[in-house]
């Protein structure tokens, strides 16, 4: 039994290492993509941030991408792959954490967005009815980085 854990416990561990690395991927392609035009749903932006972490007391969160300019704020959280709870997150716990966390955005209209390489279409629609921009790949983009 005790070989049994072991190798659970290393399957486990690979698992999550392989869930942590296509996040990463996903976050690294909207990153680039948003950073290459700062432009979501027609506004222009100022600057972006990725991977911003902010804690106040007891309460601490990280957001995949902030959008900012003078007057909106987008925050887009990015996931390989959407599921439903992750719409019930963004809405509930990280809105309402950026709001205590990020004071100097009270006066911003908060814009929020989900980015994700695999989105089933009643996962879209609910995250769309709810006001949240979806993000998700289309066509052939690359960019060629020559020597």
């Amino acid at each position: 039994m005790a070989k049994t854990d072991v190798k659970l416990s290393k399957l486990a561990d690979m698992y999550g290492g392989v869930g942590n690395n296509q996040g990463k991927v996903a976050e690294e392609f909207y990153y680039n993509s948003l950073k290459h035009k700062l432009e979501i749903n027609g506004i222009q932006f100022d600057f972006i941030e990725k991977n911003v972490t902010r804690s106040k007391g007891d309460i601490e969160e990280e957001y995949g991408i902030l959008l900012v300019n003078g007057k909106d704020v987008f925050i887009v959280e990015v996931k390989y792959r959407l599921h439903p709870r992750d719409i019930d997150c963004l809405l509930g716990r990280k809105l309402a954490n950026f709001i205590k966390l990020f004071p100097e955005y009270q006066d911003y209209k908060i814009h929020l967005a989900l980015a994700s390489f695999a989105i089933e279409e009643d996962v879209k629609r609910m995250a769309l009815e709810q006001g949240i921009t979806v993000l998700q790949r289309r066509g052939n983009i690359i960019e060629t980085l020559a020597a």
